[in-house]
């Protein structure tokens, strides 16, 4: 994932397309597809950093080194691999291509990449939400996160973000963004709203202003942090727990009583690839335990699927089973979608005015 997660409405989205390759079951078993021969080239959309780092070794390697093809990695962020996507929809350059939750579950929708199927062995051992939208293939839920020597008690519930001491000292997530759509969708919850009922959500909102600062960036969140320009905010637990590991000891995840929000990578297979089975491969070796266990120890991503065995101090900083998966708060992505530009010109007017 890239340091900030793009926004929603960075192209609008066409009208849905659905071909029978979406609309397929999870279980679906394929036709058969052209085997994989030497010489064949895969192209792969992906973050950089770790996450390039470990495909190439527990995906492209082995692949490379067992049938003598080509993997051609295309980095950069979610926005524009997912605008080229869909630009080439039937005819697409990428074979696989690595989406967000919600842009993954829109793009098998759309018509422009595949729904799971039985194809992959390792898919068998996904947790249901993480075969929406292609293979998921690494959960970083996003919740509070905050400088414990600014609070008073320990943060456990959404709510907690209306504390008085807490007045003034709030580093808000901009909003279209996935930090600033969690921010949203949960005051909402929390406060007796819902998707189809946002304005509870900004009413709440309006109420904590004047605001520290705004955030766009999990790096200007943690510059803020160490400048100590506020006391919480709301972010990925994952990259916040490194954060905190390496600069800012003084930094907590929280762990809300009503549950963090869900966010996930998603590996998807575009439709009209010419390497099938190789993506297949591709994508199994990606839900390999061994792959897995390494986006633990390396970025703190937590697993995706119910068969890794990770050493009981790792996994006490991730979200390990059905239980902690399931309590993952999810939401109507739709109409989170739709919604999409009048919420934005709401928070501008109403938020960030």
């Amino acid at each position: 994932m890239s340091t900030k997660t793009p926004s929603l409405n960075r192209r609008a989205l066409g009208r849905l397309v659905l071909g029978a390759g979406a609309l397929a079951p999870y279980g679906f078993s394929r036709a058969a597809v052209a085997q994989i021969k030497k010489g064949d080239e895969l192209t792969v959309g992906v973050w950089g950093g770790a996450q390039e780092r470990i495909t190439r070794e527990f995906c492209a390697k082995p692949l490379e080194e067992k049938y003598g093809v080509k993997i051609n990695f295309v980095l950069g962020g979610t926005g524009d691999r997912r605008a080229r996507a869909y630009a080439e929809r039937g005819r697409p350059s990428f074979d696989i291509v690595y989406l967000n939750i919600f842009e993954s579950r829109q793009a098998v929708k759309d018509g422009v990449t595949q729904a799971p199927t039985d194809a992959v062995p390792n898919a068998a051992n996904l947790y249901p939400s993480a075969k929406l939208g292609g293979y998921g293939v690494a959960y970083n839920p996003c919740t509070i996160v905050y400088d414990k020597r600014k609070v008073s008690s320990l943060i456990t519930s959404w709510k907690d973000l209306w504390r008085d001491e807490l007045r003034g000292k709030l580093i808000w997530p901009s909003y279209p963004g996935a930090e600033g759509t969690t921010a949203l969708l949960m005051a909402a919850k929390v406060w007796g709203g819902s998707e189809k009922n946002i304005d509870p959500a900004f009413k709440k909102m309006a109420e904590l202003k004047p605001f520290a600062a705004f955030q766009s960036s999990q790096d200007q969140l943690f510059t803020m942090f160490d400048q100590e320009v506020g006391a919480a905010s709301i972010e990925f637990g994952s990259f916040t727990r490194s954060y905190a590991e390496r600069r800012n000891p003084n930094i907590v995840i929280a762990d809300p009583v009503e549950g963090q929000a869900i966010s996930m990578n998603v590996a998807c297979i575009t439709v009209g690839t010419k390497n099938q089975k190789l993506a297949e491969e591709w994508i199994d070796l990606h839900l390999s335990p061994a792959c897995q266990r390494r986006y633990a120890e390396e970025i703190y991503y937590s697993p995706t699927i119910r068969n890794v065995d990770l050493p009981p101090n790792l996994a006490a900083k991730l979200l390990i089973g059905e239980d902690a998966v399931h309590k993952m708060v999810d939401f109507d992505w739709d109409t989170v979608i739709a919604s999409q530009a009048r919420w934005s010109s709401r928070f501008s007017r109403e938020i960030a005015g």
